[in-house]
């Protein structure tokens, strides 16, 4: 295992490509490869060179596409993560996570990668297990879970630990609406155990940015719009009193809560479908706020009595 040294936050391709878990089911949009090619230069440009994908995600199609607009880039510059999913596991493999991980080479185009974990909770002890015994067959950073909850990732800790391996990063839903791995314990844990934790939707997928609200909903056909539309006022509320806090700073809403996931000691996943989003990231890390206004922040989510836990999470 490597030891790895982790930019302030990582880009997220989730909604990059289409079909089974693609961005046109989950966020209302169809991205594909010259659409991001702008994207991609910009975050590079910037010196965001961390890339989380998923074989998941658009059924292999976001890995793709990364593994394209990564050709023309030196290795070393970039640090890539991507995950075995259960649910597309090929049960007739020998060893269905190393074959998963062999395919994700494949399609980015990659020999190793910074870090590659277990998608979710589902069955996750055996697939752990099938990931231990792989390992040296697998060039890999580090060893990540994500979906977890707290027993959970004690569990892949001491799996990993039973092979001479260690768990290197947590990656769960952490946003000022979601802080249940903070309230259950899974942020002290990760700090005690030199885990590295990573948050993915701080922005609830658009909804805390700024730019959705009860005048412009979310796509209604899709798996956000069914989320967040219904209870788009009390989100109204939410980013009225972000915004407050942005204007201290003399910046925009949604660089707010990317700012507080990483005052609170988290690495960010930001979905990455648009140059100016990689222009707020950026400002975003250079925010520090106060303690004042990490109080205000909070105190607001919890007034908006919302909660967005999504069905695929362990997390209780």
């Amino acid at each position: 295992m490597k030891t790895l040294t982790f930019p302030k936050l990582a880009l997220g391709t989730w909604s990059w490509g289409s079909g089974w878990r693609g961005g046109d089911v989950i966020f209302g949009n169809h991205l594909e490869l010259e659409d991001l090619r702008p994207v991609f230069d910009c975050a590079m440009d910037a010196g965001l060179n961390l890339w989380d994908t998923a074989a998941a995600y658009g059924n292999g199609a976001s890995e793709t596409i990364v593994g394209t607009l990564i050709q023309d880039q030196p290795r070393e510059k970039l640090m890539i993560s991507t995950k075995f999913t259960p649910q597309i596991a090929d049960a007739s493999a020998e060893n269905p996570v190393l074959a998963m991980y062999q395919a994700s080479c494949k399609r980015i185009g990659t020999d190793y990668f910074d870090v590659y974990w277990i998608h979710n909770a589902a069955g996750a002890p055996k697939w752990t297990k099938m990931l231990s015994e792989a390992a040296d067959q697998m060039n890999v950073g580090c060893f990540g879970v994500s979906n977890h909850d707290l027993a959970g990732i004690k569990e892949a800790n001491e799996i990993l630990k039973s092979k001479g391996l260690k768990l290197g990063a947590v990656q769960n839903h952490y946003s000022l609406l979601d802080r249940l791995s903070e309230t259950t314990g899974i942020l002290d844990y990760c700090k005690e155990n030199d885990i590295q934790f990573f948050a993915y939707m701080v922005l609830e997928q658009g909804a805390l940015g700024g730019k959705y609200g009860t005048k412009h909903p979310f796509p209604p056909e899709s798996d956000r719009g069914k989320t967040y539309n219904p209870v788009l006022d009390k989100i109204d509320i939410l980013v009225e009193e972000i915004s407050k806090v942005a204007a201290n700073h003399n910046a925009s809403p949604a660089q707010m809560p990317i700012a507080w996931a990483i005052a609170k000691g988290t690495l960010p996943i930001i979905g990455a479908t648009k140059p100016e989003q990689i222009d707020d990231a950026v400002k975003a890390t250079q925010i520090v706020l106060t303690e004042d206004e990490m109080r205000q922040l909070e105190e607001a989510a919890q007034r908006a009595e919302l909660r967005t836990v999504r069905a695929w999470e362990a997390v209780k």
